[in-house]
Order: structure tokens, then C-alpha cells, then sequence
């Protein structure tokens, strides 16, 4: 496929194909970074525990974290916090390349399929680790169906639609982003000024939700996963 548009990437010599995994890299590095920082700035001893007290990295990573551990608990309930590192990374990963997409010159690489689906494969290990965790064998034993005697039709339709959870989640997200940026890009190169504001607007609201949809039904997963009926 011919590349269309221009990119920072090109100027280091990245070939088009091997695009996204510049931008995905390029992204990590800069999570990793601002982990470093953000570690930093949280101090230690009674320091860690003060809230801050202006718009700061450590008052931005607390609003993160209160925002993530509220959607954790209102979709595993009480006594999940644990799932908050986990869950925060997945949304954090997510958003950020999300809107890297939208800096001029720059791609996203949750746009690639390749990159959305591996996001997708991710939280489906997850998910089934999690139940087997939680369930043991026990957790496997559902896949049989509530009724004995049509296990041989529940197993199949079970693993059918546990295999089409990752791509399902991948798909959405790659096209989901794909079609903004290409939208953002068009009316951009359309009109210079003024216009392509509202759809920068647009594209990071967009970018929000996506990876809030994408975290969100990640929890659900890990939530019918961890049932105690199964």
C-alpha cells in the first residue's frame, strides 16, 4: 500500500510498513519517562500520602488513578483495587497513542490492526488467567454450559465467542481511530485554519472514549471471568 502522508518518522529513515512500531515505541518511551518522573514527584514517607496541591505530575496521576479506581470498582465491586495498576496501564497505553495520532506529523499506532489486536490478545490472557486464578479448573467447567447433556453444543459456541472477544476489541479500536485521523487529516489538508480545530477537538474526545470503551470492557471480562458462578 502506497503511503499517503507524511510523517517525523520518515525524516529518521523508518520504511511506512514499520511505522506504528516507531510511534508504539515511541510512546512507551515516553510512558516509561513519565513513570520515572511521576514516581518522583510522589516522594515518600508521609509525602507520598499528602494529595497535591496544585496541577502538577503528581496531582494529574492522582486524578488518573481516582478516575481509574472508580470505574474498577464500580465493575468488579468492592475490594478490586488490585486491578487498578493493571486496568490504569491498559487506558493509559491506550489514550496515548490515541492522541499521539493527533500531533502533526505523527501517527497512531492503535490505528495499525496489528498493534490493536495485540492490545485485544492482551486482555484476553488477562481475563482467562484471572478466572483461572480465581476458579481453577472450576472456571474451565463453564464453558460446559449449565445443563450436562448439551455440553458437546456449549463448549464450541463457548470458545467461539471467547476467540472473537480479542478481535472484536482490536477491530473496533483500529477502525475506530483510523476513520477520525482520516477525517482529521482530510479536512486539515481541506482547510488550514479554524475548521480542523473542531475536529482536533473532536479527534481527542474521540480518543478519550475509545480507550475508555476498550478498559471498560476489559473489566467486564475480568469480571464474568472471576464470577463465583461459574
Amino acid at each position: 500500500m502506497a503511503k499517503s502522508y507524511f510523517t517525523w518518522f520518515d525524516s529518521v529513515g523508518v520504511p511506512y510498513e514499520y511505522t506504528y512500531v516507531a510511534a508504539n515505541v515511541t510512546v512507551t518511551v515516553l510512558l516509561v519517562g513519565f513513570a520515572v518522573a511521576a514516581r518522583a514527584a510522589l516522594g515518600s514517607g508521609e509525602k507520598a500520602s499528602v494529595p497535591a496541591g496544585n496541577f502538577g505530575i503528581k496531582g494529574v496521576c492522582e486524578s488518573v488513578v481516582e478516575f481509574v479506581d472508580g470505574l474498577v470498582s464500580g465493575a468488579l465491586g468492592s475490594g478490586t483495587r488490585k486491578y487498578v495498576p493493571l486496568f490504569g496501564s491498559i487506558f493509559f497505553f491506550v489514550i496515548m497513542n490515541n492522541l499521539f495520532g493527533l500531533l502533526p506529523g505523527m501517527t497512531a499506532a492503535t490505528g495499525n490492526i496489528n498493534t490493536a489486536l495485540a492490545i485485544g490478545a492482551f486482555s484476553f490472557l488477562v481475563y482467562n488467567y484471572m478466572g483461572l486464578k480465581h476458579g481453577g479448573w472450576h472456571y474451565l467447567a463453564h464453558f460446559a454450559g449449565p445443563v450436562w447433556w448439551l455440553a458437546w453444543l456449549m463448549i464450541p459456541i463457548e470458545i467461539i465467542s471467547h476467540v472473537i472477544r480479542p478481535f472484536s476489541l482490536g477491530i473496533r479500536l483500529s477502525v475506530n481511530m483510523t476513520a477520525d485521523h482520516t477525517i482529521l487529516g482530510t479536512f486539515i489538508d481541506l482547510t488550514k485554519v479554524v475548521i480542523p480545530v473542531v475536529f482536533y477537538g473532536l479527534g481527542t474526545f474521540v480518543s478519550f472514549i475509545q480507550a475508555l470503551v476498550f478498559t471498560m470492557l476489559s473489566m467486564v471480562y475480568v469480571a464474568m471471568a472471576t464470577a463465583d458462578d461459574h
